[in-house]
């Protein structure tokens, strides 16, 4: 009976056991299958791959690009000191002479041809005696200006060499917010120095503390940007030029996480005008606009809060003559949107006087689409040369010029000069400049003779700024926009 009870559970213990394994082998199958189901579907978890693609971005492509094409720019100028006229110190020291030094700047610039032609900031190279070009691999040249644009804050260089490496033209309409972007410079004289961030912004406007009505619709980035950076090149991830490094907004002078750049779609049409013309060719709609917010919008019954309000017309403007009217909200320009203000003058400041374009109007909330000539200032369509500007300027200042008599100057305590003999209806006479006022510098530039005038003042926009002094000693100044 014993052994009949052991046989019995040891054949129960063997089934059970049987039983057992059974159920472990099928289960191990089993998930060995899922396993691999899951594992096949991996490689499309797109979540975790663009995280770990943003995460391990590399930059050494561009970075190597943009070094090559970015330069380093020194400049020197020769500055005086013009010391106030004060009755008091002449009568115990007499006249007090002017004061001259060297001043040395340094930027960044940006090589756009094989050429050589080098694309930079206007404040790096204004009023400079002399222009030195470090490319990377420290050949070092001395550049010329082709041409200024005090509105854009652009300027063009030219160094005589060619087989330059240069960067080429991306297009700063398809930069979005929050892709990387590589700004390349010169900052405190460190060479060739590449940092990363991001776009953070478009179209930001009133950065520039001026009064010359720039024309501003700046890209921002993160990316660092300090002085020596102003010039520099703005690039994409391909290496593709998309802005030129202009600005930053610090209160203490130095990278605080905002700067700006010169969208490159700009940056291409004031290139493009000062190569073949010598001179910017600014067009103008010949509106005053406003931006839209909500509160404005339920005033004026708009339904959409996009566009610009129209709320003034340019008599025989281009909008004027186009049919557009006060009341109206321009909402794109050639099928591009434009949201803001500095967007509309973005749009409008890659064209040219005489160019056709088609504005969308919001019309009492209806679409209506115009074909508008775009104009000058003055409401022509003529395009200027260089050559042509020097004589406009002049006449724009309204003012007859003569020279100096050595006894005059020497009277004055003074090396140089040209005198206002005449004022007419213009600038001069607008600021307060009377006749007999010997002009000594136009920006911070010795004025030895009429030629001089002319030649300091060629496709001159922006705030000039005249010194002198009238014939009873007293010394004065005058700054204002051209």
């Amino acid at each position: 009976m014993k052994k009949l009870i052991s046989n019995v559970f040891i054949a129960a213990l063997g089934g059970l056991s049987a039983m057992a394994g059974m159920h472990y082998f099928y289960s191990s199958s089993k998930n060995n299958q899922l396993l691999g189901a899951e594992s096949k579907n991996l490689p499309i978890r797109m979540v975790n791959s663009k995280s770990e693609s943003a995460g391990n971005m590399d930059f050494t492509y561009a970075a190597e690009k943009s070094l090559q094409a970015v330069v380093h720019i020194k400049t020197t100028s020769e500055q005086v000191n013009n010391l106030s006229y004060d009755p008091f110190a002449e009568l115990f020291f007499g006249h007090q002479k002017q004061q001259s030094f060297i001043q040395q700047g340094s930027g960044s610039g940006v090589i756009i041809s094989e050429e050589g032609y080098i694309v930079t900031n206007n404040h790096v190279v204004n009023g400079s005696n002399k222009i030195e070009v470090v490319l990377n691999d420290k050949r070092t040249y001395e550049a010329e200006v082709i041409g200024t644009d005090a509105s854009t804050d652009l300027a063009l260089i030219k160094i005589n060499e060619k087989g330059l490496s240069f960067l080429n033209y991306g297009n700063s309409d398809f930069v979005k917010i929050g892709e990387w972007a590589l700004a390349v410079g010169n900052p405190f004289n460190l060479n060739s120095t590449v940092t990363a961030g991001i776009i953070s912004a478009k179209g930001r406007n009133n950065i520039l503390n001026t009064n010359n009505k720039p024309i501003e619709s700046f890209i921002q980035t993160d990316a660092a940007v300090n002085p020596g950076n102003s010039g520099g090149a703005l690039v994409n991830t391909n290496g593709e030029l998309i802005g030129i490094n202009t600005a930053i907004a610090s209160n203490n002078g130095a990278f605080q996480g905002y700067s700006f750049a010169v969208p490159v779609n700009i940056v291409k049409k004031v290139v493009s005008d000062l190569i073949e013309f010598g001179a910017v060719q600014r067009a103008y709609i010949g509106v005053s606009i406003q931006d839209i917010d909500a509160k404005f919008a339920a005033e004026k019954n708009i339904k959409q809060l996009k566009g610009v309000y129209v709320n003034g017309l340019t008599q025989g403007g281009s909008a004027q003559d186009a049919g557009i009217e006060e009341g109206d909200v321009i909402t794109k320009i050639q099928d591009v949107d434009v949201t803001s203000m500095s967007e509309l003058q973005e749009q409008i400041s890659r064209y040219r006087p005489g160019d056709k374009v088609i504005v969308t109007v919001n019309r009492k909330n209806k679409e209506n689409n115009i074909a508008v000539v775009l104009k000058t200032f003055d409401n022509s369509t003529r395009l200027v040369k260089k050559s042509d500007m020097a004589n406009l300027s002049v006449k724009v200042l309204g003012a007859e010029f003569t020279a100096v008599d050595d006894s005059q100057l020497s009277g004055l305590n003074l090396s140089n000069g040209v005198k206002i003999a005449k004022l007419n209806s213009g600038k001069l006479s607008q600021v307060g400049l009377q006749a007999g006022f010997i002009i000594t510098q136009i920006d911070k530039k010795k004025v030895n003779s009429i030629q001089d005038v002319k030649s300091m003042l060629e496709s001159k926009s922006g705030i000039v700024l005249i010194e002198g002094v009238y014939p009873n000693g007293m010394r004065a100044s005058y700054s204002f926009p051209l």
